[in-house]
Protein backbone atom coordinates (compact mmCIF):
# COMPACT_ATOMS: atom_id res chain seq x y z
CA UNK A 1 0.00 0.00 0.00
CA UNK A 2 1.69 3.72 -0.95
CA UNK A 3 1.47 6.52 1.39
CA UNK A 4 -1.17 8.25 -0.19
CA UNK A 5 -3.06 4.72 0.15
CA UNK A 6 -2.47 4.57 3.40
CA UNK A 7 -3.24 8.04 4.61
CA UNK A 8 -6.34 8.63 2.36
CA UNK A 9 -7.84 5.45 3.19
CA UNK A 10 -11.89 5.95 4.16
CA UNK A 11 -12.09 10.00 3.53
CA UNK A 12 -13.81 11.94 0.86
CA UNK A 13 -12.97 14.87 -1.66
CA UNK A 14 -14.62 18.11 -0.74
CA UNK A 15 -13.67 19.56 -4.00
CA UNK A 16 -14.88 23.02 -3.26
CA UNK A 17 -11.51 23.12 -0.50
CA UNK A 18 -9.27 21.38 -2.69
CA UNK A 19 -9.84 24.44 -5.14
CA UNK A 20 -9.43 27.00 -2.55
CA UNK A 21 -6.60 24.94 -1.31
CA UNK A 22 -4.48 25.92 -4.50
CA UNK A 23 -5.50 23.03 -6.77
CA UNK A 24 -5.64 23.64 -10.44
CA UNK A 25 -7.72 22.30 -12.83
CA UNK A 26 -5.79 20.68 -16.04
CA UNK A 27 -8.33 18.63 -17.93
CA UNK A 28 -9.48 15.35 -16.01
CA UNK A 29 -6.77 16.35 -12.75
CA UNK A 30 -6.32 18.63 -9.72
CA UNK A 31 -2.80 19.43 -9.63
CA UNK A 32 -0.95 21.13 -6.27
CA UNK A 33 2.84 21.96 -6.50
CA UNK A 34 5.10 22.87 -3.24
CA UNK A 35 8.68 23.04 -3.20
CA UNK A 36 10.56 21.72 0.03
CA UNK A 37 13.87 21.18 1.66
CA UNK A 38 15.07 24.82 1.06
CA UNK A 39 13.93 24.40 -2.59
CA UNK A 40 15.77 21.11 -3.25
CA UNK A 41 12.68 19.47 -4.00
CA UNK A 42 9.43 20.21 -5.95
CA UNK A 43 6.38 17.89 -4.47
CA UNK A 44 3.51 17.28 -7.08
CA UNK A 45 0.37 16.29 -6.00
CA UNK A 46 -2.66 15.09 -8.30
CA UNK A 47 -6.22 14.23 -7.57
CA UNK A 48 -8.43 12.53 -10.15
CA UNK A 49 -12.01 13.28 -10.13
CA UNK A 50 -12.60 9.97 -8.15
CA UNK A 51 -10.37 11.88 -4.99
CA UNK A 52 -7.62 9.54 -5.91
CA UNK A 53 -4.67 11.02 -4.46
CA UNK A 54 -1.02 10.43 -6.16
CA UNK A 55 2.16 12.27 -5.51
CA UNK A 56 5.41 12.82 -6.75
CA UNK A 57 8.83 14.37 -6.13
CA UNK A 58 11.14 15.86 -8.14
CA UNK A 59 15.04 16.99 -7.66
CA UNK A 60 14.86 20.50 -8.91
CA UNK A 61 19.00 20.57 -9.54
CA UNK A 62 18.57 17.82 -11.48
CA UNK A 63 14.71 17.70 -12.81
CA UNK A 64 14.68 13.89 -12.13
CA UNK A 65 11.85 12.33 -9.93
CA UNK A 66 13.35 10.93 -6.64
CA UNK A 67 11.68 7.81 -6.03
CA UNK A 68 13.92 6.97 -2.99
CA UNK A 69 11.69 7.70 -0.24
CA UNK A 70 9.49 5.33 -1.03
CA UNK A 71 11.78 2.07 -0.93
CA UNK A 72 10.94 0.40 2.08
CA UNK A 73 14.24 -0.52 3.42
CA UNK A 74 15.99 2.68 2.60
CA UNK A 75 17.67 4.23 5.67
CA UNK A 76 18.91 7.64 6.52
CA UNK A 77 18.09 10.51 7.87
CA UNK A 78 18.49 12.40 5.13
CA UNK A 79 15.55 10.04 2.94
CA UNK A 80 13.46 10.19 6.57
CA UNK A 81 13.10 13.91 5.89
CA UNK A 82 12.44 14.18 2.50
CA UNK A 83 9.64 11.29 2.85
CA UNK A 84 8.57 12.88 6.55
CA UNK A 85 8.13 16.12 4.32
CA UNK A 86 5.91 14.23 1.62
CA UNK A 87 3.93 13.14 4.21
CA UNK A 88 2.78 16.69 5.96
CA UNK A 89 1.82 18.15 2.48
CA UNK A 90 -0.53 15.22 2.15
CA UNK A 91 -1.76 14.79 5.82
CA UNK A 92 -2.42 18.79 5.26
CA UNK A 93 -4.44 18.15 1.97
CA UNK A 94 -6.14 15.67 4.15
CA UNK A 95 -7.42 17.99 6.94
CA UNK A 96 -8.21 20.68 5.27
CA UNK A 97 -9.85 18.90 1.69
CA UNK A 98 -11.08 15.85 3.02
CA UNK A 99 -13.65 14.32 5.58
CA UNK A 100 -13.69 11.33 7.33
CA UNK A 101 -15.75 7.95 6.26
CA UNK A 102 -16.77 4.95 7.99
CA UNK A 103 -16.05 2.67 5.39
CA UNK A 104 -13.75 2.47 2.69
CA UNK A 105 -15.91 2.82 -0.26
CA UNK A 106 -19.10 5.61 -1.01
CA UNK A 107 -22.02 2.51 -1.26
CA UNK A 108 -20.86 1.00 2.22
CA UNK A 109 -21.24 4.67 3.36
CA UNK A 110 -24.46 5.26 1.95
CA UNK A 111 -25.74 1.99 3.48
CA UNK A 112 -24.44 2.96 6.65
CA UNK A 113 -26.14 6.27 6.96
CA UNK A 114 -29.41 4.89 6.01
CA UNK A 115 -29.24 2.19 8.41
CA UNK A 116 -28.87 5.08 10.77
CA UNK A 117 -31.71 7.09 9.51
CA UNK A 118 -33.68 4.16 9.07
CA UNK A 119 -33.33 2.43 12.75
CA UNK A 120 -31.30 4.52 14.74
CA UNK A 121 -28.34 2.08 14.74
CA UNK A 122 -24.53 2.64 14.64
CA UNK A 123 -22.09 0.30 13.39
CA UNK A 124 -19.92 -1.16 15.86
CA UNK A 125 -16.18 -2.50 15.30
CA UNK A 126 -15.75 -5.35 17.77
CA UNK A 127 -12.78 -6.70 16.33
CA UNK A 128 -9.08 -5.15 17.08
CA UNK A 129 -8.27 -7.89 14.53
CA UNK A 130 -10.41 -6.50 11.79
CA UNK A 131 -10.97 -3.24 12.43
CA UNK A 132 -12.69 -2.62 8.65
CA UNK A 133 -15.59 -5.67 10.32
CA UNK A 134 -18.74 -3.52 11.52
CA UNK A 135 -21.85 -5.18 12.91
CA UNK A 136 -25.47 -3.47 13.24
CA UNK A 137 -27.47 -4.56 15.99
CA UNK A 138 -31.13 -4.30 16.73
CA UNK A 139 -30.67 -2.07 19.99
CA UNK A 140 -33.67 -3.73 21.79
CA UNK A 141 -32.53 -7.50 21.04
CA UNK A 142 -29.43 -7.40 21.08
CA UNK A 143 -29.20 -9.26 17.43
CA UNK A 144 -27.35 -8.49 14.61
CA UNK A 145 -29.33 -7.99 11.03
CA UNK A 146 -25.50 -6.74 9.23
CA UNK A 147 -22.36 -7.22 9.12
CA UNK A 148 -20.09 -5.02 6.92
CA UNK A 149 -16.55 -6.62 6.18
CA UNK A 150 -13.66 -5.65 3.54
CA UNK A 151 -11.95 -7.92 2.42
CA UNK A 152 -9.99 -9.65 -1.09
CA UNK A 153 -12.73 -9.93 -3.88
CA UNK A 154 -11.09 -13.45 -4.22
CA UNK A 155 -12.52 -14.27 -0.78
CA UNK A 156 -15.45 -14.47 -2.70
CA UNK A 157 -14.69 -16.92 -5.01
CA UNK A 158 -13.93 -14.33 -8.14
CA UNK A 159 -9.83 -13.81 -9.27
CA UNK A 160 -9.84 -10.22 -8.56
CA UNK A 161 -7.72 -9.48 -5.27
CA UNK A 162 -8.60 -5.94 -4.90
CA UNK A 163 -10.51 -5.05 -1.92
CA UNK A 164 -14.36 -4.60 -1.38
CA UNK A 165 -16.35 -4.24 1.13
CA UNK A 166 -20.04 -6.47 1.78
CA UNK A 167 -22.53 -6.94 3.89
CA UNK A 168 -24.16 -10.52 5.57
CA UNK A 169 -27.65 -10.56 6.11
CA UNK A 170 -29.86 -12.72 6.81
CA UNK A 171 -32.74 -13.93 4.81
CA UNK A 172 -35.25 -17.12 4.05
CA UNK A 173 -33.44 -20.14 2.53
CA UNK A 174 -35.78 -20.12 -0.34
CA UNK A 175 -35.03 -16.16 -0.52
CA UNK A 176 -31.26 -16.74 -0.67
CA UNK A 177 -31.18 -19.70 -3.38
CA UNK A 178 -33.10 -17.49 -5.53
CA UNK A 179 -30.85 -14.43 -5.13
CA UNK A 180 -27.39 -16.61 -4.82
CA UNK A 181 -28.22 -16.83 -8.96
CA UNK A 182 -28.42 -12.82 -9.73
CA UNK A 183 -25.39 -10.43 -9.86
CA UNK A 184 -24.26 -9.12 -6.36
CA UNK A 185 -24.93 -11.20 -4.62
CA UNK A 186 -22.63 -14.74 -2.88
CA UNK A 187 -22.42 -17.52 -0.24
CA UNK A 188 -22.82 -15.61 3.02
CA UNK A 189 -18.87 -14.88 4.10
CA UNK A 190 -17.51 -16.56 7.27
CA UNK A 191 -21.28 -17.19 8.04
CA UNK A 192 -24.02 -19.64 7.97
CA UNK A 193 -25.12 -19.99 4.55
CA UNK A 194 -28.04 -21.74 4.72
CA UNK A 195 -30.02 -18.24 6.37
CA UNK A 196 -27.16 -15.73 5.68
CA UNK A 197 -26.02 -14.14 2.30
CA UNK A 198 -23.27 -11.52 1.22
CA UNK A 199 -24.54 -8.74 -0.74
CA UNK A 200 -21.21 -7.05 -2.24
CA UNK A 201 -20.92 -3.03 -1.73
CA UNK A 202 -19.80 -1.84 -5.25
CA UNK A 203 -22.62 -0.42 -7.08
CA UNK A 204 -23.79 -3.52 -8.63
CA UNK A 205 -27.17 -3.52 -6.66
CA UNK A 206 -28.92 0.19 -5.97
CA UNK A 207 -29.33 1.07 -2.52
CA UNK A 208 -32.89 0.99 -2.14
CA UNK A 209 -32.65 -3.23 -3.28
CA UNK A 210 -30.19 -3.38 -0.31
CA UNK A 211 -31.98 -1.53 2.50
CA UNK A 212 -35.17 -3.29 1.46
CA UNK A 213 -33.16 -6.78 1.93
CA UNK A 214 -31.90 -5.46 5.09
CA UNK A 215 -35.41 -4.76 6.14
CA UNK A 216 -36.79 -8.02 5.95
CA UNK A 217 -32.99 -8.60 8.18
CA UNK A 218 -34.21 -6.74 10.72
CA UNK A 219 -37.56 -7.94 10.70
CA UNK A 220 -35.61 -11.57 12.58
CA UNK A 221 -34.05 -9.18 15.29
CA UNK A 222 -37.68 -7.52 16.47
CA UNK A 223 -38.87 -8.26 19.46
CA UNK A 224 -42.09 -9.78 19.50
CA UNK A 225 -45.02 -7.41 21.29
CA UNK A 226 -46.76 -10.53 22.58
CA UNK A 227 -43.26 -12.03 24.46
CA UNK A 228 -42.31 -11.77 27.78
CA UNK A 229 -39.09 -9.38 27.94
CA UNK A 230 -37.50 -11.19 30.26
CA UNK A 231 -38.24 -14.97 29.97
CA UNK A 232 -36.21 -17.39 27.83
CA UNK A 233 -36.21 -20.67 26.06
CA UNK A 234 -33.38 -22.17 26.18
CA UNK A 235 -32.95 -25.81 24.34
CA UNK A 236 -30.41 -28.30 26.07
CA UNK A 237 -29.52 -31.51 24.67
CA UNK A 238 -29.32 -34.47 26.43
CA UNK A 239 -26.23 -35.93 24.73
CA UNK A 240 -24.28 -33.56 26.21
CA UNK A 241 -25.75 -32.64 29.79
CA UNK A 242 -27.11 -34.42 32.07
CA UNK A 243 -29.16 -31.78 33.94
CA UNK A 244 -30.86 -33.78 36.65
CA UNK A 245 -26.74 -35.34 37.70
CA UNK A 246 -25.48 -31.70 37.89
CA UNK A 247 -28.66 -31.03 40.11
CA UNK A 248 -27.86 -33.86 42.58
CA UNK A 249 -24.87 -31.49 43.92
CA UNK A 250 -27.03 -28.40 43.69
CA UNK A 251 -29.82 -26.08 42.49
CA UNK A 252 -27.67 -23.58 40.85
CA UNK A 253 -25.86 -24.36 37.76
CA UNK A 254 -23.57 -22.44 35.11
CA UNK A 255 -24.67 -22.42 31.78
CA UNK A 256 -23.67 -20.99 28.35
CA UNK A 257 -25.06 -17.35 27.75
CA UNK A 258 -25.34 -16.19 23.57
CA UNK A 259 -28.13 -13.76 24.22
CA UNK A 260 -28.40 -10.52 26.49
CA UNK A 261 -30.01 -12.17 29.51
CA UNK A 262 -30.02 -10.42 32.38
CA UNK A 263 -30.03 -11.13 36.52
CA UNK A 264 -33.30 -11.97 37.73
CA UNK A 265 -34.54 -12.91 34.17
CA UNK A 266 -36.46 -15.66 34.13
CA UNK A 267 -35.22 -19.07 31.86
CA UNK A 268 -37.25 -22.30 30.93
CA UNK A 269 -35.08 -25.23 29.76
CA UNK A 270 -35.96 -27.40 26.77
CA UNK A 271 -34.96 -30.98 27.10
CA UNK A 272 -34.28 -32.64 23.15
CA UNK A 273 -35.21 -35.91 22.57
CA UNK A 274 -36.09 -38.21 23.66
CA UNK A 275 -37.95 -35.93 26.10
CA UNK A 276 -38.63 -32.46 23.73
CA UNK A 277 -39.84 -30.58 26.54
CA UNK A 278 -39.66 -27.72 29.14
CA UNK A 279 -38.72 -29.51 31.86
CA UNK A 280 -37.29 -27.16 34.49
CA UNK A 281 -37.48 -23.71 35.36
CA UNK A 282 -35.24 -21.28 36.71
CA UNK A 283 -33.86 -17.94 37.66
CA UNK A 284 -30.73 -16.05 36.55
CA UNK A 285 -28.40 -14.92 39.79
CA UNK A 286 -25.44 -14.15 37.77
CA UNK A 287 -25.26 -13.22 33.47
CA UNK A 288 -22.34 -12.56 31.62
CA UNK A 289 -19.53 -14.45 33.29
CA UNK A 290 -16.45 -14.37 31.19
CA UNK A 291 -16.35 -18.99 30.98
CA UNK A 292 -14.28 -20.10 28.18
CA UNK A 293 -14.41 -23.62 27.02
CA UNK A 294 -14.42 -25.43 23.86
CA UNK A 295 -14.86 -28.95 22.73
CA UNK A 296 -16.12 -31.10 19.56
CA UNK A 297 -19.51 -30.32 20.50
CA UNK A 298 -19.71 -27.19 22.47
CA UNK A 299 -18.02 -23.53 22.57
CA UNK A 300 -18.75 -21.44 25.48
CA UNK A 301 -17.47 -17.47 25.60
CA UNK A 302 -19.80 -16.46 28.56
CA UNK A 303 -22.24 -17.98 30.93
CA UNK A 304 -25.24 -17.39 33.39
CA UNK A 305 -25.69 -18.62 36.96
CA UNK A 306 -28.98 -20.07 37.06
CA UNK A 307 -30.78 -21.00 39.66
CA UNK A 308 -33.92 -23.93 40.23
CA UNK A 309 -37.16 -23.02 40.43
CA UNK A 310 -39.65 -25.65 39.37
CA UNK A 311 -39.30 -29.30 37.64
CA UNK A 312 -42.02 -29.62 34.93
CA UNK A 313 -42.98 -33.89 34.59
CA UNK A 314 -41.87 -34.95 31.20
CA UNK A 315 -44.41 -34.50 28.13
CA UNK A 316 -46.31 -31.73 30.11
CA UNK A 317 -44.74 -28.77 28.17
CA UNK A 318 -44.27 -31.21 24.96
CA UNK A 319 -43.11 -29.44 21.79
CA UNK A 320 -46.71 -30.47 20.21
CA UNK A 321 -48.10 -27.90 23.34
CA UNK A 322 -45.31 -25.35 22.70
CA UNK A 323 -46.33 -24.63 19.06
CA UNK A 324 -49.99 -23.96 19.82
CA UNK A 325 -48.55 -21.15 21.21
CA UNK A 326 -45.78 -19.91 18.22
CA UNK A 327 -43.09 -21.88 19.08
CA UNK A 328 -42.09 -23.53 15.84
CA UNK A 329 -38.55 -24.22 16.49
CA UNK A 330 -36.22 -23.66 19.76
CA UNK A 331 -32.56 -23.73 17.81
CA UNK A 332 -31.21 -20.82 20.68
CA UNK A 333 -31.74 -19.33 23.02
CA UNK A 334 -35.15 -17.41 22.63
CA UNK A 335 -37.87 -14.89 23.85
CA UNK A 336 -40.92 -16.78 25.56
CA UNK A 337 -44.40 -15.96 24.43
CA UNK A 338 -46.26 -14.37 26.42
CA UNK A 339 -49.63 -16.09 26.22
CA UNK A 340 -46.61 -18.87 26.74
CA UNK A 341 -45.76 -17.58 30.21
CA UNK A 342 -49.50 -17.21 31.39
CA UNK A 343 -50.50 -20.90 30.56
CA UNK A 344 -47.50 -22.60 32.41
CA UNK A 345 -47.67 -19.71 35.15
CA UNK A 346 -51.55 -20.98 35.60
CA UNK A 347 -51.92 -24.31 35.18
CA UNK A 348 -48.24 -25.59 36.42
Amino acid sequence: MTIEEELFRKTKIDFDKISKYGFKKDKSLYKYSKNIMNNTFRVDVEIDNAGIVKGKIYDLAFGDEYTNFRVEDSTGSFVGQVKDEFKNILIDIKNKCFTNEIFLFEQANRIAKAIKEKYGDEPEFEWEKFPGFATFRNKDSKKWYGLIMNLEKSKLGESSTDEVEIINIKLEPDEIEVLLKQDGFYPAYHMNKKNWITIILNETLSDEKIMNLIDKSYSYTVINKNSAKNEWIVPANPKYFDIDEALKESNTIMWKQTTDIKVNDIVYIYVGKPYSSIMYKFRVIEANIPYKYKDENLKIQKAMKIDLLVRYKKGKLSFDRLKDFGVNAIRSQRYMPLALSKYINENM
